[in-house]
Protein backbone atom coordinates (compact mmCIF):
# COMPACT_ATOMS: atom_id res chain seq x y z
CA UNK A 1 0.00 0.00 0.00
CA UNK A 2 1.03 3.61 -0.37
CA UNK A 3 2.22 5.48 2.70
CA UNK A 4 0.84 8.76 4.03
CA UNK A 5 4.18 10.31 3.04
CA UNK A 6 3.66 9.36 -0.60
CA UNK A 7 0.14 10.79 -0.62
CA UNK A 8 1.49 13.96 0.95
CA UNK A 9 4.14 14.17 -1.77
CA UNK A 10 1.43 14.11 -4.44
CA UNK A 11 -0.54 16.77 -2.61
CA UNK A 12 2.53 18.99 -2.22
CA UNK A 13 3.43 18.47 -5.87
CA UNK A 14 -0.03 19.58 -6.91
CA UNK A 15 0.50 22.84 -5.03
CA UNK A 16 4.08 23.33 -6.21
CA UNK A 17 4.03 21.98 -9.74
CA UNK A 18 7.31 23.39 -11.05
CA UNK A 19 10.77 22.08 -11.84
CA UNK A 20 12.60 23.93 -9.07
CA UNK A 21 10.37 22.48 -6.35
CA UNK A 22 10.57 19.00 -7.88
CA UNK A 23 14.37 19.05 -7.99
CA UNK A 24 14.52 20.28 -4.41
CA UNK A 25 12.31 17.35 -3.39
CA UNK A 26 13.98 14.69 -5.52
CA UNK A 27 14.64 12.44 -2.52
CA UNK A 28 10.94 12.52 -1.62
CA UNK A 29 10.12 11.64 -5.21
CA UNK A 30 12.45 8.62 -5.13
CA UNK A 31 10.69 7.34 -1.99
CA UNK A 32 7.31 7.95 -3.65
CA UNK A 33 8.44 6.10 -6.79
CA UNK A 34 9.54 3.10 -4.72
CA UNK A 35 6.14 3.03 -3.00
CA UNK A 36 4.39 3.36 -6.37
CA UNK A 37 6.28 0.41 -7.87
CA UNK A 38 5.65 -1.71 -4.79
CA UNK A 39 1.92 -1.00 -5.05
CA UNK A 40 1.96 -2.12 -8.68
CA UNK A 41 3.82 -5.30 -7.72
CA UNK A 42 1.22 -5.99 -5.02
CA UNK A 43 -1.62 -5.63 -7.53
CA UNK A 44 0.11 -7.92 -10.01
CA UNK A 45 0.65 -10.56 -7.34
CA UNK A 46 -3.07 -10.55 -6.56
CA UNK A 47 -4.56 -10.28 -10.05
CA UNK A 48 -2.27 -12.52 -12.14
CA UNK A 49 -3.63 -15.80 -10.67
CA UNK A 50 -7.15 -14.59 -11.54
CA UNK A 51 -6.40 -13.55 -15.14
CA UNK A 52 -3.81 -15.74 -16.93
CA UNK A 53 -3.50 -13.26 -19.83
CA UNK A 54 -1.52 -11.00 -17.46
CA UNK A 55 1.11 -13.59 -16.54
CA UNK A 56 3.98 -11.97 -18.47
CA UNK A 57 3.42 -8.47 -17.07
CA UNK A 58 6.12 -6.74 -15.05
CA UNK A 59 5.89 -3.61 -12.92
CA UNK A 60 7.45 -1.50 -15.67
CA UNK A 61 4.61 -2.48 -18.04
CA UNK A 62 1.97 -0.97 -15.73
CA UNK A 63 3.40 2.39 -14.62
CA UNK A 64 3.34 5.91 -16.04
CA UNK A 65 6.05 8.56 -16.12
CA UNK A 66 5.46 11.45 -13.74
CA UNK A 67 6.28 13.98 -16.47
CA UNK A 68 3.29 15.36 -18.36
CA UNK A 69 3.20 15.71 -22.14
CA UNK A 70 2.51 19.44 -22.39
CA UNK A 71 3.13 19.90 -26.12
CA UNK A 72 -0.55 20.25 -27.00
CA UNK A 73 -1.94 21.24 -23.61
CA UNK A 74 -2.94 24.67 -22.33
CA UNK A 75 -1.94 23.45 -18.87
CA UNK A 76 1.86 23.68 -18.81
CA UNK A 77 2.30 22.05 -15.38
CA UNK A 78 5.27 19.74 -15.93
CA UNK A 79 4.29 16.92 -13.56
CA UNK A 80 1.33 14.66 -12.88
CA UNK A 81 -0.12 15.11 -9.41
CA UNK A 82 -1.88 11.76 -9.54
CA UNK A 83 -0.90 8.13 -9.82
CA UNK A 84 -2.15 5.61 -12.35
CA UNK A 85 -1.75 1.85 -12.76
CA UNK A 86 -2.69 0.21 -16.09
CA UNK A 87 -2.84 -3.60 -16.07
CA UNK A 88 -3.38 -5.04 -19.54
CA UNK A 89 -2.04 -7.80 -21.79
CA UNK A 90 -1.61 -5.23 -24.54
CA UNK A 91 1.85 -4.21 -25.72
CA UNK A 92 3.31 -1.28 -27.62
CA UNK A 93 1.34 -0.94 -30.84
CA UNK A 94 -1.18 -3.57 -29.69
CA UNK A 95 -4.17 -2.09 -27.91
CA UNK A 96 -6.05 -4.31 -25.47
CA UNK A 97 -8.70 -3.89 -22.82
CA UNK A 98 -7.55 -3.94 -19.20
CA UNK A 99 -7.80 -2.79 -15.58
CA UNK A 100 -6.97 0.68 -14.24
CA UNK A 101 -6.38 2.14 -10.77
CA UNK A 102 -6.34 5.93 -10.41
CA UNK A 103 -5.14 7.66 -7.24
CA UNK A 104 -5.81 11.39 -6.91
CA UNK A 105 -7.12 13.60 -4.15
CA UNK A 106 -10.82 14.16 -4.83
CA UNK A 107 -10.85 11.90 -7.89
CA UNK A 108 -9.80 8.34 -7.04
CA UNK A 109 -11.39 5.49 -8.97
CA UNK A 110 -10.93 2.05 -10.44
CA UNK A 111 -11.94 1.29 -14.01
CA UNK A 112 -11.72 -1.21 -16.80
CA UNK A 113 -12.40 -1.68 -20.47
CA UNK A 114 -11.05 0.15 -23.48
CA UNK A 115 -10.58 3.92 -23.63
CA UNK A 116 -10.74 5.82 -26.95
CA UNK A 117 -9.62 3.04 -29.32
CA UNK A 118 -8.18 3.95 -32.71
CA UNK A 119 -10.52 3.94 -35.70
CA UNK A 120 -9.79 0.39 -36.88
CA UNK A 121 -10.04 -1.03 -33.37
CA UNK A 122 -13.28 0.84 -32.81
CA UNK A 123 -14.74 -0.74 -35.95
CA UNK A 124 -13.76 -4.19 -34.69
CA UNK A 125 -15.36 -3.59 -31.31
CA UNK A 126 -18.57 -2.33 -32.90
CA UNK A 127 -18.73 -5.37 -35.16
CA UNK A 128 -18.32 -7.66 -32.16
CA UNK A 129 -21.11 -5.82 -30.34
CA UNK A 130 -23.39 -5.83 -33.39
CA UNK A 131 -23.12 -9.61 -33.85
CA UNK A 132 -22.85 -10.70 -30.23
CA UNK A 133 -24.75 -8.04 -28.26
CA UNK A 134 -26.52 -10.79 -26.29
CA UNK A 135 -23.13 -11.78 -24.86
CA UNK A 136 -22.39 -8.18 -23.90
CA UNK A 137 -25.79 -7.66 -22.29
CA UNK A 138 -25.32 -10.85 -20.26
CA UNK A 139 -22.00 -9.52 -18.96
CA UNK A 140 -23.39 -6.10 -18.06
CA UNK A 141 -26.47 -7.60 -16.43
CA UNK A 142 -24.62 -10.14 -14.29
CA UNK A 143 -25.75 -9.20 -10.74
CA UNK A 144 -22.32 -8.71 -9.18
CA UNK A 145 -21.05 -6.73 -12.17
CA UNK A 146 -24.16 -4.56 -12.16
CA UNK A 147 -23.86 -3.92 -8.42
CA UNK A 148 -20.22 -2.84 -8.67
CA UNK A 149 -20.09 -0.98 -12.00
CA UNK A 150 -23.65 -0.76 -13.38
CA UNK A 151 -22.86 -0.13 -17.07
CA UNK A 152 -20.59 1.80 -19.43
CA UNK A 153 -19.68 5.38 -18.52
CA UNK A 154 -21.54 7.61 -20.98
CA UNK A 155 -21.19 11.34 -21.62
CA UNK A 156 -21.36 13.73 -24.56
CA UNK A 157 -17.68 13.33 -25.39
CA UNK A 158 -17.66 9.55 -25.69
CA UNK A 159 -20.98 8.88 -27.43
CA UNK A 160 -22.19 9.74 -30.91
CA UNK A 161 -25.47 11.60 -31.36
CA UNK A 162 -26.32 9.52 -34.43
CA UNK A 163 -25.70 5.84 -35.27
CA UNK A 164 -22.23 5.10 -36.64
CA UNK A 165 -21.97 4.51 -40.38
CA UNK A 166 -23.30 1.11 -41.37
CA UNK A 167 -25.67 0.66 -38.43
CA UNK A 168 -29.41 1.32 -38.25
CA UNK A 169 -30.86 3.45 -35.46
CA UNK A 170 -33.17 0.60 -34.42
CA UNK A 171 -30.37 -1.92 -33.90
CA UNK A 172 -30.99 -3.53 -30.47
CA UNK A 173 -27.48 -2.56 -29.32
CA UNK A 174 -27.46 0.95 -30.78
CA UNK A 175 -26.71 2.59 -27.41
CA UNK A 176 -23.50 0.54 -27.18
CA UNK A 177 -22.65 0.99 -30.86
CA UNK A 178 -22.70 4.79 -30.46
CA UNK A 179 -19.95 4.64 -27.84
CA UNK A 180 -16.41 5.79 -28.66
CA UNK A 181 -14.98 4.42 -25.40
CA UNK A 182 -15.99 1.25 -23.58
CA UNK A 183 -15.17 1.98 -19.95
CA UNK A 184 -16.81 1.23 -16.62
CA UNK A 185 -15.64 2.76 -13.36
CA UNK A 186 -16.23 3.09 -9.63
CA UNK A 187 -15.05 5.88 -7.33
CA UNK A 188 -13.51 5.31 -3.91
CA UNK A 189 -12.28 7.51 -1.08
CA UNK A 190 -8.57 8.35 -0.99
CA UNK A 191 -8.19 7.15 2.61
CA UNK A 192 -9.02 3.61 1.41
CA UNK A 193 -5.46 3.42 0.07
CA UNK A 194 -4.00 3.43 3.57
CA UNK A 195 -5.97 0.37 4.67
CA UNK A 196 -4.16 -3.01 4.71
CA UNK A 197 -6.84 -4.68 2.58
CA UNK A 198 -6.85 -2.00 -0.17
CA UNK A 199 -5.11 -4.09 -2.84
CA UNK A 200 -7.11 -7.22 -2.14
CA UNK A 201 -10.41 -5.33 -1.99
CA UNK A 202 -9.82 -3.46 -5.26
CA UNK A 203 -8.53 -6.58 -7.00
CA UNK A 204 -11.75 -8.42 -6.17
CA UNK A 205 -13.71 -5.55 -7.68
CA UNK A 206 -11.50 -5.29 -10.76
CA UNK A 207 -11.61 -8.99 -11.58
CA UNK A 208 -15.36 -8.61 -11.95
CA UNK A 209 -14.43 -6.86 -15.18
CA UNK A 210 -12.63 -9.87 -16.69
CA UNK A 211 -15.62 -11.06 -18.77
CA UNK A 212 -15.98 -7.55 -20.23
CA UNK A 213 -12.27 -7.35 -21.01
CA UNK A 214 -12.39 -10.80 -22.59
CA UNK A 215 -15.33 -9.74 -24.77
CA UNK A 216 -13.63 -6.54 -25.95
CA UNK A 217 -10.33 -8.30 -26.56
CA UNK A 218 -12.10 -11.01 -28.53
CA UNK A 219 -13.34 -8.31 -30.87
CA UNK A 220 -9.87 -6.77 -31.17
CA UNK A 221 -8.19 -10.08 -31.99
CA UNK A 222 -10.63 -11.42 -34.55
CA UNK A 223 -9.03 -12.26 -37.89
CA UNK A 224 -12.18 -11.54 -39.84
CA UNK A 225 -13.05 -7.91 -40.51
Amino acid sequence: MLTEESLQFLDDLKNNNNRDWFLANKKRYEIFKKDYHQLVADFLDKIKPLDPSLEMLEVKNCTFRINRDIRFSKDKSPYKAHLGIWISAGTKGLNRSGYYIHIEKGNSFIAGGLYAPESEDLKKIRKEIAFFYDDLEAILNEPHFKKEFNTFDVNESNSLKNPPRGYEKDHPAIAFLKLKSFVVSQKYELNEILKPDFVNKMTQKLITLKPLNDFLNRGLTTDEF
